[in-house]
């Protein structure tokens, strides 16, 4: 099975982009950081919305994190959908794996 786990959207003012969307989703910030904010809602209920930081203007600075006990297995049944591999620089110890959807869009498989 596999869960959204956290919308993770680009912006380029942590600070105010946190504030923003706490209010406009009824959401608590949970974590805040200059380059990264979590903001879960204040029922516990829904998906985690979280906010990093960007230096491009550019559409498309946002991307889906799929939560997973599987995730081998998850990629390959995304693979098999029609994901591709997205190349990146992972770091060490990563627990996610980036692939894109069809139209190029990049989310990420992350082992919980």
């Amino acid at each position: 099975m596999i869960e959204i786990g956290a919308i993770v959207w680009g912006v380029t003012d942590i600070e105010r982009a946190a504030n923003f969307w706490s209010k406009a989703l009824d959401y608590e910030v949970r974590y805040m950081s200059e380059d990264f904010a979590m903001l879960k809602s204040r029922t516990g209920e829904g998906v985690q919305f979280s906010l990093n930081k960007v230096t491009s203007p550019k559409a498309r600075r946002h991307h889906m994190d799929l939560f997973t006990e599987d995730q081998a297995g998850e990629v390959e049944r995304l693979l098999s959908l029609g994901a591709t591999y997205k190349e990146w620089r992972y770091e060490e110890d990563a627990d996610y794996i980036v692939l894109n959807d069809p139209d190029g869009n990049p989310f990420c498989v992350v082992q919980i």
